[in-house]
């Protein structure tokens, strides 16, 4: 890939142009600020961290619609996401003082000092589903560490990273501290050979198996993965009065950001039986939600997924459901044939044949109907991702049940499954990541700790074992 360019999948106009980026003088350049960069006082870093918050606060509705723009997400989505940006300002300064800061002790004139240091220069490979608040969550807190950053975006989201760079310029980030390199998957696997110190990853499965391959024989690098999710949500002894409330919190874990979120829930699990009045509400309210373009009036739910080739994959994924015996609920639909439109769905799969344990991403929801609640907790389990998992009904005894055997990182009761708090540990296990959590976590593997015994001057004796 030498030019390429994003598309507005609403439109399919082109909205940037650019070429790939040159992965070695991209990471040279990184390299020579990085000295720099590491020795500046902690409080220097943190004042440039803190003007870029200020930045993008004056800057938020023009990075708002541009997200929108180059996405396809809804401008009250993108909202939220630009102040997402700015609020991990705060989150990663206080997550660098706890868990990545200076502390030390004294017993006996001996100090004990634990202090931490960057890595060098660290890549971060970002989605386009997020294309700011994901990888900023990955440079925010490297960056206050003294880590230098080659930021290599999706080629379907270059021109938002180009926004956020120059918003990291107005704010008087050093020039060399953070690069930005554009490019397909080619540009993406260079940038895992060439000489960084480590790689934080956000995107699929996939994807991120190949670069732990990869890193296998680098085990100094530092690896952060944060992948996808199978994510199932149990819906279990709803009471009457509360099925309406249940069927939104549904909808919304299934299909927000036309379920282009990691945490999306995938597949619905139902006592079976006990299923009719919760699908009735379901599907009113899929039947009511609006799918249009970002700045549309009425303001829609959910826009399209991020190109045509998403669609096409997510279409043909749907009809392997029908033909290994799923039932449409609730089909999808592709209103237009040239643009990624997608109506909401939902799909019985209970007793399909060959159902793929994989994500797909998009607004598209498999119920599984279960006897009883050991095997909703089989079915929940049935994955070889661990990302977010969902319990909707029940009672306190029933959730801490749930939790206890969850396989999750991410473990909601009457919430969303794609509800997660920036203050808080963000990852999961299994195909979603390796075991290094991100969001309030991630100064944990920005840095690198260093324990020390310290006195002021050398004293020493041998007691035991020398001749006289």
């Amino acid at each position: 890939m030498s030019g390429f360019d994003s598309i507005d999948p609403c439109t399919g106009e082109v909205i940037w142009q650019g070429e790939a980026g040159d992965v070695g003088s991209a990471v040279a350049r990184a390299r020579a600020a990085g000295k720099g960069w590491a020795m500046a006082p902690l409080a220097e870093r943190v004042a440039i961290v803190q003007a870029f918050k200020v930045v993008v606060t004056e800057r938020a509705e023009a990075f708002a619609r541009l997200i929108a723009t180059e996405t396809g997400k809804p401008f009250w989505e993108t909202k939220t996401e630009v102040a997402s940006v700015a609020a991990k300002v705060d989150i990663s300064i206080a997550a660098q003082a706890e868990r990545a800061g200076s502390r030390s002790s004294e017993i006996g004139g001996i100090r004990q000092a634990l202090r931490h240091k960057p890595h060098g220069v660290l890549a971060v490979l970002g989605p386009y589903n997020f294309p700011a608040h994901l990888p900023n969550g990955h440079i925010v807190p490297a960056l206050l560490a003294g880590n230098t950053i080659v930021f290599k975006p999706s080629e379907l989201t270059p021109a938002v990273a180009d926004f956020m760079a120059d918003c990291w310029a107005a704010a008087g980030l050093p020039g060399g501290v953070l690069e930005i390199v554009h490019g397909g998957g080619e540009t993406g696997r260079a940038l895992a050979a060439a000489d960084i110190d480590g790689l934080l990853f956000t995107g699929s499965a996939g994807v991120g198996a190949a670069l732990a391959r990869q890193f296998a024989e680098t085990p100094g690098k530092i690896l952060a993965l944060e992948m996808g999710g199978n994510n199932p949500l149990i819906v279990w002894d709803v009471a009457p009065e509360a099925l309406d409330a249940a069927a939104v919190l549904i909808v919304q874990s299934a299909y927000l950001s036309a379920g282009q979120r990691c945490t999306c829930a995938r597949r619905l699990i139902v006592r079976d039986g006990t299923q009719g009045p919760l699908l009735d509400r379901v599907s009113g309210l899929i039947d009511r939600l609006i799918v249009g373009a970002p700045f549309d009036a009425p303001a829609p739910f959910m826009g399209p997924v991020i190109a045509n080739h998403a669609a096409d994959g997510l279409i043909a994924g749907a009809a392997a459901l029908v033909a290994s015996g799923a039932h449409a609920i609730r089909p999808l639909l592709r209103p237009r044939d040239d643009r990624p439109f997608l109506t909401p769905a939902l799909y019985d799969v209970t007793g399909a044949a060959g159902l793929p344990d994989s994500e797909m991403f998009g607004p598209l929801l498999q119920m599984v109907r279960v006897a009883d609640w050991d095997a909703a907790i089989a079915a929940a389990n049935a994955t070889r991702f661990g990302l977010a998992a969902g319990l909707i009904g029940g009672d306190a005894a029933l959730y801490d049940r749930f939790w206890a055997a969850s396989r999750a990182g991410v473990v909601n009761w009457n919430r969303p499954t794609n509800g997660a708090a920036s203050n808080a540990p963000f990852g999961g296990i299994g195909l979603s990541g390796n075991h290094r959590p991100s969001a309030y976590y991630a100064a944990d593997y920005a840095a690198w700790p260093v324990a020390s015994l310290e006195a002021d001057a050398p004293e020493g004796s041998i007691t035991t074992g020398l001749r006289a």
